[in-house]
């Protein structure tokens, strides 16, 4: 089965806020991507609400939760250990929770959470066991390294996704075999240690297909920037459709 596309909003979410209103809809967006054929949403609000705002995780929660939509998931991200995100997590109990080490600071994630530090296990590890409780699905964003996807299982986590941006910036490149035998490798060593793989980041339509045909057993994309971007030109359904056949969706 070819991956499923999470369609992530913050991008539509930053437009909006360019101007007072709601032009774009964040939640009207969602529910054409929904229409056309998108599997999940996902969220990534961040302290400052620079671009998702709170009101907009609920909005999308509703959106999620109408009849039409029952089936598809909403995936919150974004990093556990800082004070905003925990209690939305609890409120919205999202299909899955995606932990991400982001700085407030960072113009957007730029590594992934080191599961062989004893230190980061231990801070992690209370949170993933709440969110399971809270029935959420729980994915840990991850730099491509087998040694530390086989040791996801100590987290007690479902998945672990890969942090692409590596992968997206040798494309076309030389270097571009090796790296993502590097994703080939770490995605292998997850699915070892009995834990699912997700990817995310910097995933456009150029570098989409080699990615997906690569990768095994790659459960989930979640694709925001380039995908909005291409709904510029091509409308939000024509984007989606692009990407769905990017990934050998129909």
């Amino acid at each position: 089965m070819p991956p499923a596309l999470s369609v992530n909003v913050n991008k539509i979410a930053l437009l909006r806020n360019a101007r007072h209103g709601e032009v774009p809809s964040v939640v009207g967006l969602a529910r054409t991507a929904l229409n056309a054929g998108a599997h999940g949403i996902t969220v990534h609000p961040r302290p400052d609400e620079r671009h998702i705002r709170r009101t907009d995780v609920d909005a999308c929660a509703a959106l999620l939760a109408e009849p039409n939509y029952q089936g598809a998931e909403f995936n919150i991200e974004g990093n556990p250990l800082l004070p905003h995100l925990m209690p939305i997590m609890r409120e919205v109990r999202p299909t899955q929770a995606t932990l991400v080490p982001d700085d407030p600071n960072q113009n957007t994630s730029d590594h992934g959470f080191d599961l062989t530090n004893p230190q980061t296990v231990a801070e992690l590890a209370p949170i993933v066991a709440e969110l399971k409780e809270l029935g959420c699905r729980v994915s840990v964003f991850i730099d491509p390294d087998p040694a530390v996807a086989a040791a996801a299982p100590t987290l007690g986590c479902e998945r672990v996704e890969l942090y692409t941006e590596r992968y997206a910036q040798a494309h076309g490149t030389v270097h571009a075999p090796r790296t993502l035998e590097r994703f080939v490798e770490t995605a292998r060593a997850a699915q070892q240690a009995g834990v699912g793989v997700n990817a995310g980041h910097d995933l456009n339509l150029a570098n989409l297909p080699d990615f997906a045909a690569a990768v095994p057993g790659l459960l989930e994309v979640s694709i925001g920037h380039a995908l909005v971007a291409d709904a510029l030109e091509m409308g939000m359904s024509g984007a989606v459709a692009a990407y769905l056949a990017a990934l050998g969706r129909p």
